[in-house]
C-alpha cells in the first residue's frame, strides 16, 4: 500500500477517491454506475439484511420467551426475580406512577354475569371444609361469610386500638419511618397523613368517627401479628396468600367508600371487633340481571369476596 494512504480508514480513503473523481469531472450518477460500486452497495445491503434477521430472531425468541411463562411481561417477571433477592415484596412497593382508578375501571376484563345473577343475599356457612369451600366457592365468584372463620383465633381478645399502639410504637426507633415510606395508608373520609398520626391522635379525637386502613411492611410486626391469628381452616391447602397484612380499623359511622379492586386474586377480611355493614353491587354490564346486596359481617366471622368483579363499600355499625 502507498504510505500516503497507510494507516487511513476506508471512509477517508473513498472520500478521497470521490474528490478526485470529481475534480476530473466524474458525476455521482456515472460514478454509481461503476461494478465496483454496485458491489459495495450490495455488501451494504447484505449487512443490513443481516442486521434485520438477527433482529427479527431475537424478537421471536423474546415472544417464545415471554409465551413460555405465561402472559406475564417480561418485565414484570424480572421485576418479580430482583425483588426477591433483594428481599423486598413486590406486591407492597410503592408504584413509579399511579394510574387513576377511573383508567383502571375503563380496562377491567368483562365480567361473566352468572357470578351473580340469582343472588338474594350473602350465604352464611359454618364448618366447612376446605374441599367443600373449593367446590363451592373458591372458583365461582360468589361472596360467602363463613361464621366460625377465626376459630382458635387469639386476635379477637388481643387486637385493639391500644394493642396496636403499643405494637407500632413500642421501643423499637423508625418504625413509622419505614412504616410512611413503604407501606400504603388510607385515610378515607378523615384528615389524617399517617398511621403515626392515627395512633397518636387525642382523646378527644378517637372518641369521633373515623376509618383508615393500612398494610404492614414491618416483618417484625408481621411475625407478632401472625401470633394471633392463622390461615382460616377453610382455605384449600392450594390456595395463594400474600404476606402483607391489611389493617382496617375505626369508630362507628364511617368506612371504605364504593369501590372495585385491582389485584391478584379473591381475598378474605376477618372482623375482629364490633359488626361491619357490607354493600356490594355488580358490574355496569351486569345491573340488569343482578341486584345490590347488604350483609353485616359480626366479630369472629370471616367474609371471602372477589373484590375485582363486586363493587363494594363498608360502613362499621358499632364496637
Amino acid at each position: 500500500m502507498d504510505g500516503k494512504f497507510k494507516g487511513k480508514e476506508p471512509e477517508e480513503l473513498f472520500q478521497a477517491i470521490f474528490s478526485k473523481c470529481q475534480k476530473l469531472g466524474i458525476s455521482p450518477s456515472e460514478l454509481a454506475k461503476l461494478s465496483s460500486i454496485r458491489k459495495l452497495r450490495s455488501k451494504s445491503k447484505c449487512f443490513w439484511k443481516q442486521v434485520l434477521y438477527w433482529f427479527l430472531t431475537a424478537f421471536v425468541l423474546l415472544c417464545a420467551f415471554v409465551l413460555s411463562f405465561g402472559s406475564e411481561p417480561v418485565a414484570a417477571m424480572l421485576a418479580k426475580v430482583w425483588y426477591h433477592f433483594r428481599d423486598y415484596d413486590i406486591e407492597n412497593e410503592m408504584c413509579v406512577l399511579n394510574m387513576p382508578p377511573e383508567m383502571q375501571n375503563m380496562f377491567m376484563p368483562p365480567v361473566d354475569c352468572s357470578m351473580c345473577r340469582n343472588l338474594t343475599e350473602v350465604e352464611r356457612v359454618t364448618n366447612i371444609s376446605p374441599h367443600e369451600f373449593e367446590r363451592r366457592f373458591a372458583y365461582s365468584t360468589v361472596p360467602v361469610i363463613v361464621s366460625d372463620g377465626t376459630r382458635n383465633w387469639t386476635a379477637l381478645k388481643s387486637f385493639s386500638f391500644e394493642f396496636f399502639q403499643d405494637l407500632y410504637f413500642g421501643d423499637k426507633e423508625g418504625v413509622f419511618w419505614e412504616v410512611e415510606r413503604e407501606c400504603q395508608f388510607f385515610p378515607y373520609q378523615t384528615e389524617f397523613q399517617s398511621l403515626a398520626e392515627v395512633l397518636s391522635m387525642s382523646h378527644e379525637r378517637a372518641l369521633k368517627p373515623w376509618y383508615i386502613g393500612w398494610s404492614n411492611c414491618d416483618t417484625h410486626i408481621g411475625n407478632i401479628l401472625r401470633k394471633h391469628y392463622k390461615r382460616p381452616y377453610f382455605l384449600p391447602i392450594l390456595s395463594e396468600s400474600t404476606n402483607i397484612d391489611w389493617i382496617f380499623m375505626g369508630k362507628p359511622g364511617y368506612g371504605a367508600h364504593m369501590h372495585i379492586d385491582h389485584v391478584d386474586h379473591p381475598s378474605w377480611q376477618a372482623q375482629i371487633r364490633g359488626s361491619k355493614l357490607w354493600t356490594l353491587e355488580p358490574v355496569p354490564e351486569c345491573y340488569n340481571e343482578c341486584r345490590t346486596l347488604e350483609t353485616v359481617v359480626k366479630a369472629g366471622e370471616v367474609i371471602v369476596l372477589d373484590t375485582n368483579r363486586w363493587y363494594h363499600k363498608t360502613l362499621d355499625n358499632r364496637r
